[in-house]
C-alpha cells in the first residue's frame, strides 16, 4: 500500500484524494491518500515537524502541501529540489529512507495551464494578486512562460517585496515589480492573476473591482472550488478570456503522483477524473 496525503488547513473539500487514488486504481496500484486538514483537527502550525517525522516513521511515500505550509515547510526539509529552490516554496515532499525532499509542482502545472488554456494571449504586464507559496510559483511560471513583468499586489507589503527580490535574481531586474495592495494602476496590464484565497467557497470575494477590468484583458484564477469564481464570472461577462484552477491543480497532482509514487502519470486521464467530480 503506497501511503500519501496532503497537508494544509481548510482542506477537506480538497479534490486531491479523488485523483490520486483514481490514477493509482487505474494503473492497479494501491494508493491510500489521506487529508491533514491543521484546522478541522484543531493542531496548531507547530505541529508541523512532528506531523512530518510521524508520517516519514510510518511509511509515507510522500505528501503534498498547500495553504499556508508552503514556505513554513522549507527549513524542515533534507534537501530541496531544483523546482523547489527556484521558487522558494514546496507543494509537495518526497519521503524516503528517513528523508525528506521538497518539490514544487505548482509552478510547471500552471505553466502548462496557460499554455493549454490561452494560448495566443498577450504577455506583456500581468496583474498578480498574492504573493505566497502558490504566489511565487504562478510568478515564477509566468515568467517562465515569457512575460515581460509581473507586478506583484499582496496585502503584506513585506512578502511581495521579498518574492520580487526573488523574482529578480532570478529571471532579471527589470521583470517583476512590487504594487501595493490598493494600486488602482491597471492602464497597460495585458492578464489578471489570482493566486489568494479570495474567491474560494469559504472566503467569498474577488481580488479587484468589476470596473477595473478590462474587455481585453485575460484572467486566470488558481482557486479551483468553486470553478467559477466571482473574478472570473465578472471577467468573462465583460468578455475577457478566462482560464480557471483546473488545469493548475491537474497538472501539478499529475506531477506530484509520479514523485510520490515512482510511477508515470496520465494528465488527460487525470483531467477526466477531476471533470467527473466538479
Amino acid at each position: 500500500m503506497i501511503l500519501s496525503g496532503l497537508i494544509g488547513r481548510s482542506i477537506l473539500a480538497s479534490r486531491s484524494p479523488w485523483l490520486h487514488e483514481q490514477e493509482a486504481r487505474a494503473q492497479g496500484l494501491a494508493l491510500r491518500y489521506e487529508l491533514f486538514d491543521f484546522t478541522a483537527r484543531g493542531l496548531d502550525d507547530d505541529a508541523l515537524a512532528p506531523l512530518l517525522a510521524d508520517l516519514s516513521a510510518r511509511g509515507f511515500a510522500g505528501v503534498n502541501v498547500t495553504y499556508p505550509f508552503k514556505q513554513a515547510i522549507l527549513p524542515l526539509l533534507d534537501e530541496l529540489a531544483d523546482s523547489a529552490a527556484t521558487v522558494g516554496a514546496v507543494n509537495t515532499v518526497a519521503m524516503r529512507d528517513g528523508r525528506l525532499v521538497g518539490h514544487n509542482t505548482d509552478m510547471s502545472g500552471f505553466r502548462d495551464s496557460v499554455r493549454e488554456g490561452l494560448p495566443g494571449v498577450e504577455l506583456g504586464r500581468v496583474l498578480q494578486f498574492g504573493a505566497g507559496g502558490a504566489g511565487a510559483a504562478v510568478a515564477s511560471g509566468l515568467l517562465a512562460l515569457g512575460v515581460g513583468t509581473v507586478e506583484i499586489c499582496d496585502v503584506d507589503a513585506g512578502r511581495a517585496t521579498a518574492l520580487v527580490d526573488r523574482l529578480r535574481a532570478r529571471f532579471g531586474a527589470d521583470r517583476a515589480v512590487a504594487r501595493s495592495a490598493d494600486h488602482r494602476d491597471i492602464v497597460g496590464v495585458d492578464g489578471v492573476v489570482n493566486t489568494t484565497p479570495i474567491g474560494m467557497a469559504s472566503a467569498p470575494g474577488s481580488p479587484i473591482e468589476a470596473e477595473r477590468l478590462r474587455p481585453s484583458m485575460w484572467v486566470a484564477d488558481i482557486v479551483y472550488f468553486p470553478l467559477e469564481t466571482e473574478l472570473l464570472r465578472t471577467a468573462r461577462a465583460l468578455g475577457c478570456r478566462t482560464l480557471d484552477g483546473s488545469g493548475m491543480v491537474v497538472g501539478q497532482a499529475a506531477a506530484a503522483f509520479e514523485i510520490i509514487t515512482g510511477h508515470r502519470s496520465d494528465k488527460e486521464r487525470m483531467h477526466a477524473s477531476f471533470a467527473a467530480r466538479s
